[in-house]
């Protein structure tokens, strides 16, 4: 099913036609599946300093360097793996975050094995809808929720979470709802999040 190219969406979403499907199919869409989440988590790695734009048009790669982010198969990457994937252009060959993709991915399993699945730990920080508007400019870089995430996942020997990046990951796997009022995207949003039966 395509969508109307005259639509209202987020600001964010630009022009460009990549980015205009990752925000109408994917972008606050509540997401349970732990591949997902795990990917997610890491690519918002890889993309601080950077514009999410960037990743995006990488993502493929990453998912061949990574093996499709299966978590016990990142787990396994040893130096070895680190020191051929600085040589991939196709990906941010950055040996800080590459590294902590691999730690990220043994501490994700940790997580799965405490909680069930990395979809009931993520979405037990799920944080109460904001009351009010959404519009541009109002939606905060982090909020106490992403702080508590952020926290808790240092706290667990994740890397590259700060709270920021934990807001990003929230928002981009539907924990919260920042359309804006008036984007075509919210009220499916809203309706995915009400029949979501919540992880536990």
């Amino acid at each position: 099913m395509s969508t109307p190219t005259e639509v209202t969406r987020c600001s964010w979403a630009g022009s460009d036609a990549l980015y205009q499907h990752y925000h109408d199919r994917e972008w606050g869409r509540p997401v349970t599946d732990d591949v997902r989440l795990f990917e997610k988590l890491c690519l918002e790695g890889f993309q601080s300093g950077l514009a999410w734009i960037t990743i995006l048009r990488k993502r493929e790669n990453f998912r061949a360097a990574f093996h499709g982010f299966d978590l016990k198969k990142v787990a396994a990457m040893d130096e070895a793996d680190i020191e051929r994937l600085l040589k991939d252009a196709g990906i941010i060959r950055h040996r800080g975050k590459i590294a902590s993709t691999i730690n990220n991915a043994k501490r994700a399993l940790e997580l799965q094995q405490e909680f069930g699945s990395l979809a009931a730990y993520f979405w037990s920080f799920e944080p109460e809808p904001v009351e009010g508007p959404i519009v541009s400019g109002s939606i905060p870089a982090e909020t106490e929720a992403s702080k508590a995430m952020s926290k808790d996942l240092r706290k667990r020997g994740f890397s590259f979470v700060g709270p920021t990046t934990s807001y990003a990951f929230m928002q981009a796997m539907g924990l919260v709802n920042d359309h804006v009022d008036g984007c075509f995207c919210r009220a499916e949003a809203a309706a995915e999040r009400n029949a979501l039966k919540r992880p536990k």
